[in-house]
């Protein structure tokens, strides 16, 4: 008996398996956007155990890590489309970005994190002196101020 085979098929659905398709990403899918004076991305992670998540921070790179147990090898399973293991996913935060007041939830399959922006990047209001000497400007934790040398 004669077999086509094609040897590029096997290679597409590997690739398909291990970076996912449009419709079935293997990677998080997520969704960020700025709301008021904080940054928001959630990822999708249905099926995932709170527990087996895990979200590590150092500098400004976020990441963050979920695992979905393997099926279990006594069940006969009649379809298998679920990615399965250890996932893992990195953003590159900006510097205008408060790394260390980051707040994550995880509600109905979806991981929520909320990043405020940092006091240094929010726009700040610098009074102009109005003496006609020389002005060097002074920087204070609340504020800036002009001060007449």
């Amino acid at each position: 008996m004669l077999m086509r085979t094609d040897p590029f098929r096997e290679l597409d659905r590997f690739a398909h398996h291990v970076l996912g398709t449009a419709a079935r990403p293997a990677v998080m899918p997520m969704d960020a956007w700025r709301e008021g004076e904080e940054f928001v991305v959630e990822f999708d992670l249905p099926g995932i155990d709170a527990d087996s998540l895990d979200i590590d921070i150092e500098r400004n790179v976020v990441t963050v890590r979920a695992e979905r147990p393997g099926v279990d090898p006594n069940r006969e399973m009649l379809a298998t489309e679920r990615p399965r293991g250890v996932f893992s996913r990195q953003l590159i935060l900006g510097e205008n970005l408060d790394t260390e007041r980051i707040e994550a939830t995880y509600s109905e399959g979806v991981l929520s994190l909320r990043i405020p922006v940092a006091e240094k990047a929010k726009p700040r209001k610098i009074s102009v002196g109005r003496n006609a000497g020389h002005q060097a400007i002074a920087e204070s934790t609340a504020k800036r101020e002009v001060i007449n040398a």
